[in-house]
Protein backbone atom coordinates (compact mmCIF):
# COMPACT_ATOMS: atom_id res chain seq x y z
CA UNK A 1 0.00 0.00 0.00
CA UNK A 2 1.31 3.39 -0.97
CA UNK A 3 1.16 5.82 1.97
CA UNK A 4 0.49 9.43 1.03
CA UNK A 5 0.70 12.61 3.04
CA UNK A 6 -3.11 12.60 3.20
CA UNK A 7 -3.05 9.16 4.88
CA UNK A 8 -0.53 10.40 7.42
CA UNK A 9 -2.54 13.52 8.23
CA UNK A 10 -5.77 11.52 8.51
CA UNK A 11 -4.18 9.09 10.93
CA UNK A 12 -2.67 11.90 13.01
CA UNK A 13 -6.01 13.71 13.23
CA UNK A 14 -7.89 10.73 14.65
CA UNK A 15 -6.88 11.66 18.23
CA UNK A 16 -7.94 15.21 17.33
CA UNK A 17 -11.56 14.21 17.82
CA UNK A 18 -10.78 13.34 21.43
CA UNK A 19 -8.80 16.56 21.83
CA UNK A 20 -11.89 18.52 20.76
CA UNK A 21 -14.14 16.53 23.09
CA UNK A 22 -11.79 17.11 26.01
CA UNK A 23 -11.64 20.79 25.14
CA UNK A 24 -15.41 21.04 25.56
CA UNK A 25 -15.30 19.16 28.85
CA UNK A 26 -12.43 21.34 30.01
CA UNK A 27 -14.35 24.50 29.12
CA UNK A 28 -17.31 23.31 31.16
CA UNK A 29 -15.19 22.44 34.19
CA UNK A 30 -13.27 25.71 34.01
CA UNK A 31 -16.59 27.53 34.13
CA UNK A 32 -17.63 25.48 37.18
CA UNK A 33 -14.28 26.25 38.79
CA UNK A 34 -14.79 30.01 38.31
CA UNK A 35 -18.35 29.90 39.63
CA UNK A 36 -17.31 27.87 42.67
CA UNK A 37 -14.49 30.28 43.50
CA UNK A 38 -16.89 33.21 43.12
CA UNK A 39 -19.40 31.59 45.48
CA UNK A 40 -16.67 30.90 48.06
CA UNK A 41 -15.66 34.56 47.91
CA UNK A 42 -19.28 35.69 48.44
CA UNK A 43 -19.68 33.38 51.43
CA UNK A 44 -16.34 34.49 52.90
CA UNK A 45 -17.39 38.11 52.47
CA UNK A 46 -20.63 37.39 54.31
CA UNK A 47 -18.67 35.67 57.06
CA UNK A 48 -16.28 38.64 57.43
CA UNK A 49 -19.23 41.05 57.72
CA UNK A 50 -20.80 38.85 60.35
CA UNK A 51 -17.59 38.71 62.38
CA UNK A 52 -17.19 42.50 62.16
CA UNK A 53 -20.83 43.10 63.19
CA UNK A 54 -20.76 40.55 65.99
CA UNK A 55 -17.93 42.44 67.70
CA UNK A 56 -20.08 45.55 68.02
CA UNK A 57 -23.55 43.99 68.36
CA UNK A 58 -24.51 40.74 70.06
CA UNK A 59 -25.66 38.37 67.28
CA UNK A 60 -29.19 36.98 67.42
CA UNK A 61 -30.23 33.37 66.94
CA UNK A 62 -31.05 33.87 63.24
CA UNK A 63 -27.56 35.26 62.56
CA UNK A 64 -25.97 32.33 64.41
CA UNK A 65 -27.95 29.85 62.31
CA UNK A 66 -26.91 31.65 59.12
CA UNK A 67 -23.23 31.59 60.15
CA UNK A 68 -23.48 27.89 60.85
CA UNK A 69 -24.92 27.44 57.33
CA UNK A 70 -22.20 29.59 55.76
CA UNK A 71 -19.47 27.60 57.52
CA UNK A 72 -21.02 24.29 56.44
CA UNK A 73 -21.27 25.50 52.84
CA UNK A 74 -17.68 26.78 52.84
CA UNK A 75 -16.38 23.39 54.00
CA UNK A 76 -18.30 21.61 51.27
CA UNK A 77 -17.37 24.15 48.60
CA UNK A 78 -13.71 23.56 49.42
CA UNK A 79 -14.14 19.83 48.75
CA UNK A 80 -16.11 20.60 45.59
CA UNK A 81 -13.40 22.96 44.36
CA UNK A 82 -10.82 20.19 44.76
CA UNK A 83 -12.97 17.84 42.67
CA UNK A 84 -13.34 20.43 39.91
CA UNK A 85 -9.60 21.15 39.98
CA UNK A 86 -8.80 17.45 39.74
CA UNK A 87 -11.22 16.98 36.84
CA UNK A 88 -9.56 19.90 35.03
CA UNK A 89 -6.15 18.31 35.59
CA UNK A 90 -7.33 14.95 34.25
CA UNK A 91 -8.88 16.51 31.15
CA UNK A 92 -5.68 18.49 30.55
CA UNK A 93 -3.57 15.35 30.90
CA UNK A 94 -5.91 13.55 28.49
CA UNK A 95 -5.39 16.28 25.91
CA UNK A 96 -1.63 16.00 26.37
CA UNK A 97 -1.73 12.23 25.83
CA UNK A 98 -3.94 12.57 22.74
CA UNK A 99 -1.48 15.12 21.32
CA UNK A 100 1.41 12.75 22.08
CA UNK A 101 -0.43 9.87 20.41
CA UNK A 102 -1.01 12.03 17.33
CA UNK A 103 2.65 13.02 17.20
CA UNK A 104 3.73 9.41 17.66
CA UNK A 105 1.49 8.36 14.75
CA UNK A 106 3.32 10.92 12.59
CA UNK A 107 6.68 9.67 13.85
CA UNK A 108 5.66 6.08 13.04
CA UNK A 109 5.16 7.05 9.40
CA UNK A 110 8.61 8.68 9.29
CA UNK A 111 10.55 5.83 10.87
CA UNK A 112 10.64 2.06 10.75
CA UNK A 113 10.52 1.61 14.52
CA UNK A 114 8.06 -1.26 15.07
CA UNK A 115 7.20 -0.72 18.74
CA UNK A 116 5.77 2.77 18.04
CA UNK A 117 2.41 1.18 17.24
CA UNK A 118 2.23 -0.08 20.82
CA UNK A 119 3.29 3.33 22.11
CA UNK A 120 0.48 5.00 20.13
CA UNK A 121 -2.09 2.59 21.55
CA UNK A 122 -0.71 3.06 25.07
CA UNK A 123 -0.79 6.84 24.82
CA UNK A 124 -4.31 6.85 23.40
CA UNK A 125 -5.60 4.45 26.07
CA UNK A 126 -3.95 6.52 28.80
CA UNK A 127 -5.71 9.59 27.42
CA UNK A 128 -9.05 7.75 27.49
CA UNK A 129 -8.39 6.65 31.08
CA UNK A 130 -7.76 10.28 32.07
CA UNK A 131 -11.03 11.29 30.37
CA UNK A 132 -12.84 8.60 32.37
CA UNK A 133 -11.31 9.87 35.61
CA UNK A 134 -12.33 13.43 34.77
CA UNK A 135 -15.89 12.38 33.97
CA UNK A 136 -16.19 10.44 37.24
CA UNK A 137 -14.91 13.41 39.23
CA UNK A 138 -17.36 15.69 37.40
CA UNK A 139 -20.22 13.36 38.36
CA UNK A 140 -19.15 13.39 42.01
CA UNK A 141 -18.84 17.18 41.88
CA UNK A 142 -22.42 17.54 40.63
CA UNK A 143 -23.63 15.47 43.58
CA UNK A 144 -21.66 17.65 46.00
CA UNK A 145 -23.12 20.76 44.40
CA UNK A 146 -26.61 19.41 44.97
CA UNK A 147 -25.82 18.74 48.63
CA UNK A 148 -24.60 22.33 49.10
CA UNK A 149 -27.84 23.68 47.64
CA UNK A 150 -29.76 21.49 50.09
CA UNK A 151 -28.00 23.28 52.98
CA UNK A 152 -29.15 26.63 51.62
CA UNK A 153 -32.72 25.39 51.11
CA UNK A 154 -32.92 23.93 54.60
CA UNK A 155 -31.98 27.34 56.08
CA UNK A 156 -35.09 28.99 54.70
Amino acid sequence: MDITIVNIIQAMLAPGIMISACGLLLLSMSNKYSLTVARIRVLNDEKRKYITNSKSVHPNNEQEIRMHSVNAQLRRFQKRLRLVRDAVVFYTLAIAFFILSSLTIGLKFLTTIQYLENVVIGLFLAGMLFVLCGVLLAAIEVTKGYNIVQIEINDI
